[in-house]
């Protein structure tokens, strides 16, 4: 009897372990599925129609749809390729992008110009670009370009900001 009470003993506890194990292997594989299907649930759930853009170099959140905002980029320096370059780096954020050009006057420090109730926008592509919040002024007589007719910002790339060791780029026709 010794060798049957023996034998129900080690098996109970065979039972209690596979029981544990079973479940440990259980809580495993349900962590693995939570992580792998849990952030597209949580995906999937914002609204498609909200807009928010959250530029990579900053925390900052808009509404503004960067489409809609036609931005001018020009050069201010003797550095060739510069405003191709921010332009394009614009573009590719999903501004609507002018065919970038040159300033008519020399600029030492980057300036980022807006039209009436175009700020936040003009804060958000000076954030983009890596030029400060200083940079950022309301458009006036003093913009050294030309023409800014139909410009929502206008971008001054000065020397502050250019020949940074971006590579030549151009601009994709629009």
């Amino acid at each position: 009897m010794d060798s049957l009470h023996s034998h129900r003993q080690r098996t109970s506890w065979v039972r209690t372990i596979g029981i544990v194990l079973g479940g440990l292997v259980a809580l495993a594989l349900a962590g693995y599925v939570g992580s792998v299907v849990g952030p597209h649930l949580t995906a999937t759930s914002a609204s498609p129609t909200t807009s928010t853009s959250a530029p990579p170099a900053s925390t900052t959140t808009s509404t503004v749809v960067h489409s809609t905002v036609k931005v001018f980029v020009a050069n201010g320096t003797q550095e060739p390729n510069t405003a191709a370059h921010f332009s394009q780096q614009l573009q590719l954020q999903g501004w609507n992008t002018a065919i970038p050009g040159n300033t008519t006057s020399a600029a030492a420090t980057t300036t980022v110009y807006y039209a009436p109730s175009k700020q936040q926008a003009a804060a958000i592509v000076a954030s983009e670009i890596g030029a400060p919040a200083s940079a950022v002024q309301p458009m006036s007589s003093a913009v050294p370009v030309p023409d800014t007719t139909g410009d929502d910002v206008v971008v001054v790339i000065g020397s502050d900001l250019a020949g940074t060791g971006f590579p030549a780029t151009t601009v994709p026709a629009t």
